[in-house]
This record gives C-alpha cells, sequence and structure tokens, in this order.
C-alpha cells in the first residue's frame, strides 16, 4: 500500500470517575485522516477543515507523533498528509487523541504494522504531551486499542482493554464554546479528601466490574466523579440542567466528556438515548447556546481504514 485513508473515532476521556485513566472510543464524531509515502524525506500537513491548525509538522500534533515514528524506524521515510477534522480543538472529545492515533496507526498500516500497538501508543503521546501538557493516555489507548480501556500510568503505559457491553448508546452534547485541557487542569485541586478518594475508588471499582458484568444499573450507580466534576462543571453552562433532564428522561448516567465541555449520557436504548438528545437540545436552545449533539455507540475497533491502494 502506497496511499490510507482512516476514520479516526472520538473518545470519551476520564469517564466520568477514572479520571486519566479509563476512556471509551465513540462511533461519532470522526476525523478523516489521509496519508501516502512518498519518495522525498519529511512530512508534509495538508488541513481541509475550518479550523486553522498549522500545517508546520514540527508545530501540528501530528507532524510530532509521525516524527517520532519515523526517528523510530527509518530515517528516510516520507509522509504527506491530508487531514478533515470533524471533532473540534478543545471539545472534550479526544480531538488531539483522534490526530495522534489515526496519524501514527494510518502511517503504521503503510510500513506494514512494523511497530505494536504498544509502540504506536508511545509516538502518539508526543503529541498528547504537547496538547495537554502531560503523559494522558485515557484518550489515546482507546483511539488505538479500542473500546474501552484502562491505562495504568506505568512506564511503558499498561494498557488493559474491558469488553464492550451490548445495546449501550451514548448520547453527547457538544456546546460551541472552548475549554482547553491545559486550562482545566489549573483549576483542579492538588489534593483531595480521604472520603472523596474512597468514594472515587468504589466507583471506579463498580465501573469497571458493571462493564465485565454487563450490568447496566451497576455502570449508571458507579458514573459519579468526586475529583474532577465538581470543579470542572463550572466552566459549562447548563452541566447541572443537562444532567437532571438526562436522567429523568431515562439515562443510566454520565457526565462531562474529558475536560468538557462535550458531556456524554448512557442508555439502554436508542430510544431513550434519542430523548436524552432532545433534553439536551433544549437545555441550550433555552441558553442561546449554539451546540451539536450526537447519538451513537462505542467504537470498538478504534481507528478504522476505509480506503488503501
Amino acid at each position: 500500500m502506497k496511499k490510507i485513508t482512516v476514520h479516526s473515532t472520538a473518545g470519551v476521556g476520564n469517564l466520568v470517575c477514572g479520571f486519566d485513566v479509563i476512556g471509551m472510543a465513540i462511533n461519532e464524531p470522526y476525523d478523516k485522516i489521509t496519508i501516502q509515502l512518498s519518495d522525498l524525506p519529511g512530512i508534509r500537513i495538508k488541513h481541509t477543515d475550518e479550523f486553522g491548525l498549522p500545517e508546520d509538522p514540527e508545530k501540528n500534533l501530528i507532524g510530532i507523533c509521525l516524527q517520532a515514528l519515523i526517528n523510530a524506524g527509518d530515517e528516510q521515510t516520507g509522509f504527506d498528509v491530508t487531514v478533515h477534522k470533524n471533532i473540534r480543538p478543545g471539545s472534550g472529545l479526544g480531538s488531539s487523541s483522534a490526530s495522534c492515533a489515526g496519524a501514527v496507526v494510518a502511517a503504521n498500516a503503510l510500513l506494514n504494522n512494523r511497530f505494536s500497538k504498544n509502540e504506536l501508543l508511545e509516538f502518539a503521546l508526543e503529541g498528547e504531551i504537547v496538547a495537554s501538557g502531560g503523559r494522558h493516555a485515557d484518550n489515546i489507548a482507546p483511539a488505538i486499542f479500542g473500546g474501552i480501556t484502562i491505562a495504568r500510568p506505568t512506564d511503558p503505559f499498561d494498557i488493559i482493554s474491558l469488553p464492550v457491553p451490548t445495546n449501550l448508546y451514548v448520547t453527547v452534547v457538544h456546546p460551541q464554546i472552548e475549554v482547553k485541557t491545559a486550562d482545566a487542569r489549573k483549576i483542579l485541586p492538588k489534593e483531595i479528601p480521604m472520603k472523596s478518594g474512597i468514594n472515587q475508588w468504589a466507583n471506579v471499582a463498580g465501573l469497571v466490574t458493571g462493564i465485565f458484568k454487563n450490568d447496566k444499573a451497576l455502570i449508571g450507580r458507579s458514573l459519579v466523579d468526586e475529583v474532577a466534576a465538581p470543579f470542572r462543571s463550572k466552566l459549562i453552562p447548563g452541566y447541572n440542567d443537562v444532567m437532571n433532564k438526562s436522567l429523568q428522561a431515562g439515562a443510566l448516567g454520565g457526565g462531562i466528556s474529558g475536560s468538557g465541555p462535550s458531556m456524554f449520557m448512557l442508555s439502554e436504548s436508542l430510544a431513550i438515548a434519542d430523548s436524552v438528545e432532545k433534553c439536551m437540545q433544549e437545555v441550550y436552545k433555552k441558553l442561546q447556546i449554539d451546540f451539536k449533539t450526537y447519538v451513537t455507540t462505542i467504537n470498538p475497533q478504534g481507528v478504522k481504514i476505509i480506503e488503501s491502494e
């Protein structure tokens, strides 16, 4: 193969109580990235979207990740990259992770899968460090491995893939404001009370158990965050209304996606997920804030190859 196109998935980082550790890939929205092998060494990037991201490979996250991949392999490798982002930067839906993961997965396919998924994770993290200021794999891991993952912050990361529960729907609302990950981290406390930590650990244990047992009720009860949401929710207009009305509509539970401002809710049926979407839309219409909503499902594959030649 000389040319390949992928759909690079959005993601829900933190998964409410799994701060910086648990993430989930979802089917919509997604970026479209095309990479072509070139006889000319180096990286050339072109954006066809509206976000005005830099095309200089030394300043673009894709360029940074691909350079890490090249450095680990053949310095003479060259890539021409065309990107159309649908996941808005600063949305809380893993926009930077989609860029990084999509680029390294596509490039690796062109190189006959020379590198393992764990190695691709390390390359992609080079871009995530620039985007968020730290090595956070809760969005990168599900984008590369698919589904729901736990990223144990060892060196290198220990990635655990969880089973994907059946008949689970995801409703997402993205109010059209930007919350930068670095800014959302600044408002978090340096320490948390012991009681909050105990409650958080219990919720993580409940969530993982619920996922393994396909116990939707337990999943819903465990989607409670005592570490980040009490602080980050203040950055998101309409947060309380979205949460309360979504639960009243029958959602199992949910919370902030990544660092926000997007929020997500899980539901047991498409009908409930659609009702939750309407509730979300009503909140932001009333607030007169532009928004986008998605009713989607968990993406078990992560980055997906859609064209090759």
